[in-house]
């Protein structure tokens, strides 16, 4: 989940690794520092907080030479310190990580054993103490790094910096991403392509066991046997006004804003103007073969799962279970013929998520991912990965990548329901022409930016908060509850409305909002019936309806949020709006870091 950078450049590099951590501060912000050799002498300067506060120091104390390493931290072993921050050094090495090496304990008893002290709580430091000592052993640093990297076990992206050495940077990865940038006399190396993106567009991923050894105008890559690998380059497209806020507040804000224009965009690319059915890249997927499906995903691309098998069973007819990644992976469960296993990752290097697909591989019929990066490790080992086309997303609590996943897998469940015969001409006709018209009913929705504002501001008061859904909108129920207790620390949680009775409701009382999602459908009667038993007990309910529900239901209530009418298929991806907005919102009232929440990260790219 932190986020590195290397730099072997022609000019003083100090403030190109700078610009490259803002582009990966979404990885974490605990604390960042830098490393670099000038003149054969390696120094370094790390600093706890966000990164302007490095960027502060290194005003105050600047750090020169043209090559050097940087890190945003996401803390986890030891608390977030100037001492704990990296780079790490050790005599004449330097080393920044991604990823957690299980085994640090083992090695540092070893060290221990030869007498050599540690100065930090975490792992990384192994690294570096390892690499020191066989250096001080006679070895390269090519071949100390290599020995370093054997020894370990655990998930990491690493990069060496070594004293004298203003020509070279070492890098591997295991589990953790890693990219390689292919400049002019110069070369980078970067967690991701984004942190590169205004450096060079021309990339070179690192696969699973490689290591690489660069310099300014060359690279050598292993494999994880050692063998020398010809890893492709790509150039790549990556719109840099993407990261930018563009005019507004917080990244959350902007994304937002952007969803009916990249939702446009999916529908186009699964659905080309013109034609009757959904598209699929390549060999694409024969549904008639599938006897069930497995959807496996962490946080809010799980909820985005739980939304699809509604539509698949629904739609398609299909079995379908869901499960959170970090327990399918160790509940080794068994795969039946006929399996197609689905992932669904915004950054496609989901560390669980990605075990769990690796479980599955040479088990099922096929493996689908539906990610926002192409070229991610998740991507990559399916059989068929389907972009969301959601573009750049920097806020950690993510909005138009979860829209987009809900309209993908919308997409592929209507694709599923045609191979499947489960749906007439005419009924697909139907759902794709509401498919289509989906970006212009959000614009609708994001109209009610301002009175959603408005009930946020009385949100901001509670201390906790339930949310109510059925059917479709259950999915979206906890959707919502994770994106208010993500960004504005409320506690929240979510209930099928149905349960409510069963447990919830002894915590109604006249200090509990409670949050209720329900257009105007086949269920909504029943939900009313369970927002009058919230309001019998003084209970605060915040409706959101369409005008009917709304005219139908708005006796007693505290708050309504009103949406347009919508088929009843594209209601989730619809309300998915004013549940981020309600978030976003209360979050600004708090006065919360709203693109950057305690504790969490974009990326969670370690157990």
């Amino acid at each position: 989940m932190c986020g590195i950078v290397g730099v072997l450049g022609n000019h003083e590099v100090a403030p190109t690794l700078v610009e490259a951590l803002k582009r990966l501060e979404y990885r974490g912000y605990d604390s960042a520092g830098i490393a670099t050799v000038n003149n054969g002498a390696l120094g370094r300067r790390r600093a706890v907080g966000k990164l302007v506060n490095l960027s502060d120091l290194l005003v105050h104390d600047p750090l020169p030479g043209k090559s050097g390493i940087g890190h945003t931290r996401w803390a986890t072993h030891g608390a977030p310190t100037v001492n704990n921050a990296h780079p790490h050094r050790a005599g004449s090495v330097a080393v920044v990580h991604n990823g957690i090496i299980e085994n640090f304990r083992d090695l540092r008893a070893d060290l221990a054993r030869d007498g050599i002290e540690f100065q930090t709580e975490t792992d990384t430091e192994t690294v570096a103490l390892l690499t020191e000592r066989h250096l001080q052993n006679g070895l390269s640093p090519v071949d100390a790094a290599n020995r370093t990297l054997d020894q370990l076990e655990g998930a990491f992206a690493l990069a060496f910096l070594f004293n004298g050495e203003d020509d070279l940077i070492i890098a591997a990865r295991k589990g953790s991403p890693l990219a390689i940038g292919h400049g002019d006399g110069e070369m980078f190396v970067g967690s991701d392509a984004i942190a590169l993106a205004p450096l060079t567009n021309r990339i070179t991923y690192l696969e699973e066991g490689d290591r690489a050894v660069l310099t300014r105008t060359s690279l050598e890559i292993r494999d994880a046997n050692g063998e020398l690998a010809n890893r492709e380059m790509k150039t790549i497209q990556i719109d840099t006004a993407q990261v930018d806020k563009g005019g507004h507040k917080h990244f959350m804000a902007k994304e937002i804003d952007e969803q009916p224009q990249v939702i446009a965009e999916a529908i186009r690319h699964y659905l080309p103007v013109g034609d009757d059915t959904v598209r699929l890249p390549g060999d694409g997927i024969d549904f008639t073969k599938i006897q069930r499906l497995t959807m496996v995903a962490c946080g809010t691309a799980f909820y985005a799962c739980l939304t699809a098998k509604y539509w698949f069973e629904q739609l398609a007819r299909l079995p379908v279970e869901v499960d959170i990644a970090s327990e399918f992976r160790y509940r080794e469960p068994p795969v039946t013929d006929g399996t197609l296993a689905l992932f669904v990752s915004q950054s496609g290097e989901t560390a669980d998520t990605l075990a769990a697909l690796r479980y599955c591989d040479g088990k099922v019929d096929k493996i689908v991912s539906v990610v926002n990066v192409p070229e991610s490790s998740i991507a990559r080992e399916s059989d068929l990965a389907l972009p969301i086309h959601a573009g750049v997303e920097i806020g950690v609590a993510s909005t138009k990548a979860f829209t987009c996943q809900l309209t993908v897998l919308l997409s592929l469940a209507l694709k599923a329901a045609s191979d499947r015969g489960a749906m007439d001409k005419e009924q697909m006709a139907d759902h794709l022409s509401a498919l289509r018209g989906l970006p212009s009913i959000l614009n609708v929705a994001l109209e009610q930016n301002q009175a959603i504002k408005r009930t946020a501001q009385k949100l901001s008061e509670a201390r906790d908060v339930l949310f109510l859904g059925r059917g479709q909108m259950y999915s979206l129920a906890h959707e919502g509850a994770l994106k208010l207790k993500e960004i504005s620390y409320i506690h929240a949680e979510a209930y099928a409305s149905g349960e409510l009775k069963h447990g919830p409701i002894a915590l109604i009382d006249q200090h509990m909002p409670v949050v209720v999602m329900a257009p105007k459908d086949a269920l909504f009667d029943k939900t009313v019936s369970n927002m009058q038993e919230v309001m019998a007990r003084k209970g605060k309910v915040l409706l959101i309806s369409d005008a009917e529900g709304i005219a139908e239901a708005k006796d007693g209530v505290w708050e309504a949020i009103q949406m347009p009418q919508v088929h009843e298929s594209l209601a989730p991806i619809l309300y998915a709006v004013p549940a981020q907005l309600l978030a976003y919102h209360t979050a600004v009232a708090k006065g919360t870091d709203v693109d950057q929440p305690r504790n969490l990260a974009k990326s969670v790219t370690v157990e």
